[in-house]
């Protein structure tokens, strides 16, 4: 277990590189996905959520395949906001080149992908999606830093008052 730990401190930053490209590939994949193909994945996932919500007993009737895809543009973006958080962190930026590079991120992907749609059989690009990708980009990273300040505000009731940074914060793999 100790020498997946040092890996992780050595190569962390590879590591959440690796893993933020590899999930940008997931979503420029989805974004290179012809219409009619998107569509029916989109109809398949409103198919199942109705029929679990009507088996629960709750209404579906309220659900479309708009606030379907809305959620997964949402949701999608939220994920690669966390993700790019950890991978930033990892590279241990300078707190200004790594809120810069952040915002620089968090609008040039989104715009990307949808720029990507254009080239695609039947899609377009909507600049309410990308207005949508990037409010996720801004929760999956609001969401890290709220997580970290706690961790860090327990770390340091763990440690008898102290402020939590250490040699963890900057390990290499979780920042």
């Amino acid at each position: 277990m100790e020498r997946i730990s040092v890996f992780c401190r050595k190569n962390g930053r590879y590591i959440w590189t690796g893993i933020v490209l590899l999930y940008l590939g997931f979503i420029y994949h989805n974004s290179l996905t012809p219409a009619v193909e998107s569509a029916q994945q989109s109809g398949t996932v409103l198919l199942m959520l109705q029929t679990a919500l009507d088996r629960m007993g709750f209404d579906s009737s309220w659900l479309t395949d708009h606030i379907v895809r809305k959620t997964a543009h949402f949701a999608e973006f939220a994920l690669l906001g966390l993700l790019l958080w950890n991978c930033l962190r990892s590279w241990r930026l300078t707190m200004p080149l790594r809120v810069a590079a952040e915002a620089f991120l968090s609008l040039f992907l989104p715009f990307f992908d949808e720029t990507l749609q254009l080239f695609t059989e039947g899609r377009s690009a909507q600049v309410d999606d990308v207005w949508l990708d990037v409010a996720g980009v801004c929760f999956g990273t609001l969401f890290m830093v709220i997580v970290a300040a706690l961790v860090r505000r327990l770390r340091g009731r763990a440690r008898g008052g102290q402020s939590g940074k250490g040699e963890s914060e900057h390990d290499g793999f979780s920042g």
